[in-house]
């Protein structure tokens, strides 16, 4: 079952909004959200979308794409845990990443910049460097 995305159902003065179709269009159709989760291995799937293009949805990540903006420099890193997501925050205990989470990779705290669901990757801004193990 799809999800219904027209307009005709709410208006923003709290009045009734007549249907100007008799019948519903497909075109209308949304879907549900992705919700990417931390996994064990990389899961992604290849959704047909609107005028035959393709999306990449991203099921499960294991890595992330993480910029650190002192060095400029990008490495490919394993995302350890989901600290925080701004969004939700129901989607931190349950390991959901978004755009604009918060997660802990091996180089440190990033912040996700790209949409995993709509995008089939994940890249992140480091935010907060590990401190180095001292000894």
């Amino acid at each position: 079952m799809g999800i219904y995305q027209g307009n005709d159902l709410k208006k923003p003065t709290g009045g009734r909004k007549r249907r100007h179709r008799k019948v519903k269009r497909k075109y209308w159709m949304g879907r549900y959200p992705t919700m990417t989760r931390l996994g064990s291995r990389e899961r992604r799937e290849l959704v047909r979308v609107r005028g035959g293009n393709y999306k990449v949805r991203l099921r499960e990540a294991v890595y992330a794409n993480v910029v650190d903006p002192f060095t400029k420099k990008c490495v490919k890193t394993r995302i350890l845990g989901v600290v925080e997501v701004p969004a939700n925050p129901h989607y931190t205990r349950s390991n959901i990443i978004v755009k604009g989470a918060l997660i802990e990779t091996e180089l440190g705290i990033a912040r996700v910049t790209s949409r995993p669901g709509q995008d089939g990757v994940v890249n992140a801004v480091l935010v907060q460097r590990k401190q180095a193990a001292a000894g």
